[in-house]
């Protein structure tokens, strides 16, 4: 039956729950903000009468009284990118029992745009998840002063920050084409902001010393498959046997570009991406890929940020690193040393006055 003790146009406040619960107005607030800290069973009472009375909260509104909004930022850097699906996943999985909303903020890989966003959320959310931040250290920091802040997939001073296993990843892969004979290997490198695409170099230049394997780089391209299919040009200037791309999508878009080019993956180039996005096990080759725990990795990433924002301190020294693991699919396979075939076969299909590619 419709309730005919009120006008139809009332708004239901904090304080007609707490009537009509027989509570005080501050324990119908902290059902909803603290619901921790509220008997469960007069939380659960309140909850019903809320739901009654068509009770809804305002964030906002609330942040008056609680200094909090229950809403959290996780900044990406490019939602078409396959990697940060994951990623958000993990983060609204972990907060949702908090009762905290996600505000999602997509940087489309410029760190102009990401600062700006976050400098118009900044009032409204009670923590922020920079994802593959492409801003500089000192505006992260700047960002971390006024507002918890955890930093994903890269590593800063003085701010909490997860990542994944890169320099173990790239060994693996490196290690895994040294196996099938391969003794160069090319770099297709991604954005120059991006602080895995540094260290992923580094990487393997390391590796490369170590395994006596010798790398280069080209690039840098868009880490997307038409970025990778753009390499795949340039990779036939400078041929290789051995590719590691930057991510998956980049690597998908080499195979799909050396395909059209009459190159052979992988009975002339072998390649490894890096993510194991979905897409790596429905391409043609399958992908060989190094997997990383994207979901875990927001999941950790938002609860660290929840603790901090109820007043835990932030771990700001090394930074907590989440572990890799390579997956052998059908993109890499034994250099072939057959007579004739030293060098892959689109080699010498270069014009002449083309000088030969240099690995080093």
């Amino acid at each position: 039956m419709p309730d005919h003790t009120r006008p139809p146009d009332k708004r239901i406040t904090i304080y007609d729950v707490a009537d009509a619960a027989a509570v005080s107005p501050s324990t119908v607030s902290r059902a909803f903000s603290r619901p921790s800290r509220v008997n469960s069973e007069t939380a659960e009472r309140i909850r019903q009468v809320a739901e009654r009375l068509g009770y809804r909260t305002n964030p906002l509104a609330r942040a008056l009284t609680t200094a909090r909004t229950h809403m959290i930022a996780l900044v990406i850097a490019d939602i078409t990118n396959p990697v940060y699906a994951e990623i958000v996943r993990g983060a609204q999985e972990a907060v949702i029992g908090d009762e905290y909303t996600t505000v999602l903020i997509d940087a489309q890989e410029s760190d102009r745009l990401e600062r700006a966003a976050i400098e118009r959320a900044m009032s409204t959310v009670d923590g922020i998840v920079l994802a593959s931040s492409r801003m500089s250290d000192s505006a992260i920091r700047m960002f971390a002063k006024q507002r918890p802040v955890v930093v994903l997939n890269r590593a800063i001073a003085d701010v909490p920050c997860l990542v994944t296993d890169n320099p173990r990843g790239v060994r693996r892969a490196a290690e895994h084409l040294g196996e099938l004979g391969h003794d160069h290997i090319t770099y297709v490198a991604g954005p120059e902001a991006s602080w895995p695409n540094g260290i992923r170099w580094r990487s393997l230049l390391e590796a490369g010393m170590e395994l006596e394997i010798k790398v280069r780089q080209i690039g840098p391209f868009s880490p997307t498959i038409e970025g990778g299919e753009r390499a795949a040009e340039e990779l036939c200037a400078r041929p290789a046997t051995a590719v590691l791309a930057f991510n998956d999508q980049m690597a998908i878009g080499l195979i799909r570009g050396l395909n059209r080019r009459g190159v052979n993956v992988p009975g002339d180039v072998s390649i490894v991406g890096f993510d194991n996005i979905l897409a790596a096990d429905l391409v043609t080759p399958g992908l060989t890929t190094v997997a990383a725990p994207f979901y875990a990795a927001g999941s950790a990433a938002a609860r660290h940020l929840l603790t901090m924002i109820e007043g835990a301190p932030g771990h700001t020294g090394r930074p907590m690193v989440l572990p890799v693991r390579l997956v052998v699919r059908h993109s890499t396979s034994t250099r072939n040393l057959s007579p004739g075939r030293a060098r892959p076969p689109w080699v010498r299909q270069r014009p002449a006055t083309q000088p030969a590619a240099h690995l080093s």
